[in-house]
């Protein structure tokens, strides 16, 4: 799914070619364990197989540079809508992610601060 989103890599050089670039997926699996854990970059266990945290760094900011990120959840929701893989009958909107067009309403009472004097 997200495969076709990623821009394509630079062909290697044929006279000193340098390493093997790291697989896409072992790269996005490093991201997301470093992004969900909140551990430093540099202490992304070996073990793991993807890379170095530097490595997946660069890859998350060359996917970000991309657009990669913004179009993600876009791709998602078409396929599931596509999929019927949508209820939207459960969906809730949360003001504090939807924009109040012409700033909403005023007349309610506006709260005082405290160094505001009350009427």
């Amino acid at each position: 799914m997200v495969q076709p989103l990623l821009p394509a890599p630079k062909p290697r050089r044929f006279r000193y070619p340098g390493r093997k670039r790291v697989d896409d997926r072992k790269a996005l699996t490093g991201i997301l364990f470093v992004l969900k854990s909140g551990i430093p970059w540099e202490l992304l266990p070996q073990e793991m197989d993807c890379g170095s945290g530097m490595t997946c760094w660069r890859r998350l900011q060359e996917w970000q540079a991309a657009g990669v990120w913004p179009r993600l959840p876009e791709t998602l929701l078409s396929r599931l809508q596509g999929a019927h893989g949508l209820d939207w009958s459960r969906a809730c909107v949360d003001s504090g992610s939807v924009r109040a067009v012409g700033d909403g309403e005023k007349n309610r009472p506006q709260s005082h601060g405290p160094g505001q004097a009350r009427e």
